[in-house]
């Protein structure tokens, strides 16, 4: 079967597409957000470095700043670019990551070539949140219907584009980039004993909301000293929030880490933290479950109890924004030894089933599966 992949260029589409290596489909790569060409995917037929007319010229940068209406003259249109790429691959499939990125600008296009079969991947927010933005949502429910198949990184989603319009088949919920090798990562998960750090994902984007875990932190530092607290891959609107507002001198605030370097410090970590008000199926939930640390994770819409039962498993935050409950959750991991112990052992048998080949697995049934509906 020939797949045109349409992303933008992600560490988890690199992941998803690695699964399709030496597995008998033809792959093409269609680099919709002009990311660059990925060394990775080498046996992989890339169309990237179209979008602009003359090049990434210098000044351009500033330009699309301060001048929107003017770079756009120096821009290729989307739109008549993957009708140039259609023509070239001849797909059977199109394969689109995200939908406001990958699927709503080609639309016009799969409406045209109906008789190509079109694959969504739901991610994150992709559809929880932008449901609710009247601008979104309408793009989204003129365009779930063209859809065939899907995949998710969560069963909410599947079963929310029902609603919103998908009439199509459902391939799967599966983790956003595939499974994980976990021979790489079982070397650095260290006994519970041996671990002493509570670590928190430093996100205050748009849906972040480690601030308000912070906040938790700082009321109950007192019974913390056992621990190391430690946020990770703190980003720009954290370390803002920092320069307004004092939090316990004792909490240390990392930058960007390195992918293996998180997952070496998850290794190290009796608890992780992570709290948004949307997302999917969070892939540092998951590495935190791989890893062997006592998850604490907000819970929008219900995807992360897919995964996470409560007090068994792990804790789920009822509500991202209430210091309160966030301070009681974490008092209660603590002063629950036997919890959290339980939950290593649970975790550490659940995480087979996120295993790389095991994935790979189902992963490729389901293209297997559309395959096999191409030739009836």
């Amino acid at each position: 079967m020939k797949i045109l992949i349409v992303s933008m260029r992600s560490i988890h589409t690199i992941r998803w597409v690695s699964q399709l290596k030496d597995n008998g489909h033809e792959v093409f790569y269609f680099d919709i957000l002009n990311g660059g060409y990925i060394k990775a995917w080498d046996w992989v037929e890339q169309h990237t470095n179209w979008r602009y007319k003359f090049g990434n010229f210098k000044g351009r940068v500033f330009l699309k700043k301060h001048f929107p209406k003017i770079h756009k003259l120096f821009e290729n249109n989307a739109e008549k670019e993957f009708e140039i790429v259609l023509d070239k691959f001849k797909p059977d499939v199109v394969h689109s990551f995200v939908m406001y990125s990958c699927c709503v600008p080609i639309l016009k296009n799969m409406q045209k070539h109906k008789y190509i079969k079109w694959i969504y991947s739901a991610w994150g927010n992709d559809l929880y949140f932008y449901q609710t933005v009247p601008k979104y949502k309408n793009d989204i429910v003129k365009t779930l219907p063209r859809i065939n198949y899907m995949f998710a990184d969560c069963n909410r989603d599947l079963n929310l584009a029902k609603v919103l319009g998908f009439e199509g088949e459902t391939l799967g919920s599966f983790p956003g980039g595939g499974g994980y090798n976990l021979s790489d990562y079982n070397p650095y998960i260290k006994a519970l004993n041996n671990r002493n750090i509570i670590l928190i994902k430093g996100y205050e984007q748009r849906f972040g909301k480690c601030s308000v875990v912070l906040n938790a932190i700082s009321k109950i530092i007192k019974n913390l000293t056992d621990y190391k607290v430690v946020v990770f891959g703190a980003d720009l609107e954290l370390k803002q929030y920092l320069t307004k507002h004092t939090i316990s001198d004792k909490i240390q605030i990392l930058d960007y880490m390195p992918h293996k370097k998180v997952l070496e410090l998850m290794g190290k970590s009796i608890i992780y933290i992570g709290n948004s008000v949307s997302d999917g199926m969070p892939n540092t939930l998951l590495e935190a479950i791989i890893m062997g640390a006592f998850p604490i994770q907000s819970n929008p819409g219900g995807a992360t109890a897919e995964i996470i039962k409560h007090q068994e498993n792990g804790l789920l935050i009822g509500d991202a924004e209430n210091t309160d409950l966030i301070q009681e959750l974490i008092l209660q991991a603590i002063n629950s030894k036997k919890m959290i112990e339980n939950a290593f052992n649970h975790n550490q048998k659940l995480k087979h089933n996120l295993d790389f080949k095991v994935i790979q697995k189902q992963v490729l049934q389901a293209y297997n599966q559309v395959e096999n509906e191409l030739t009836k």
